[in-house]
């Protein structure tokens, strides 16, 4: 099972750290993929959620353990040309992504190929491709 850390988050929420590269980068050194927030302003990449905050370099988005939620649509083409692993989303129930998952919202019906977005620890038994949320700690015992 794929254990995602939302934003670079393992055990909780931290809105400070969330999509910066040194937060990132510490999820990824524990051995967790992790989803973050990318924007393309000005003809760079950034990550940040709301606005960007943190110039980062297309080749820190070519990782593979890295799942790149375009927040625009810019950066949603310029994703696709740097090879990334990306989707988009809203408030669809499914979404598939660019390595073929479906990127499945809280409460829908899980599929077998579905990452499922968990932000709150609860305890029960998956059937799904992974899982992605602030605790994924907490999901590790389960993995």
């Amino acid at each position: 099972m794929k254990l995602i850390s939302h934003r670079g988050n393992i055990n909780g929420p931290n809105y400070k750290l969330e999509n910066n590269p040194i937060y990132i980068e510490k999820a990824l050194n524990k051995g967790y993929e992790v989803e973050v927030d990318v924007r393309f302003y000005k003809n760079n990449f950034y990550l940040g959620h709301d606005v960007p905050q943190f110039k980062i370099s297309k080749k820190f988005l070519k990782n593979k353990k890295i799942w790149c939620h375009a927040k625009d649509y810019l950066a949603l083409e310029e994703l696709k040309k740097n090879n990334s692993i990306f989707f988009w989303h809203q408030k669809d129930d499914y979404t598939i992504t660019s390595n073929g998952f479906f990127w499945t919202y809280p409460g829908k019906k899980l599929l077998k190929n579905s990452i499922y977005i968990l932000q709150k620890k609860i305890k029960v038994n998956f059937d799904c491709a992974g899982i992605c949320s602030d605790y994924i700690k907490f999901y590790k015992k389960f993995d």
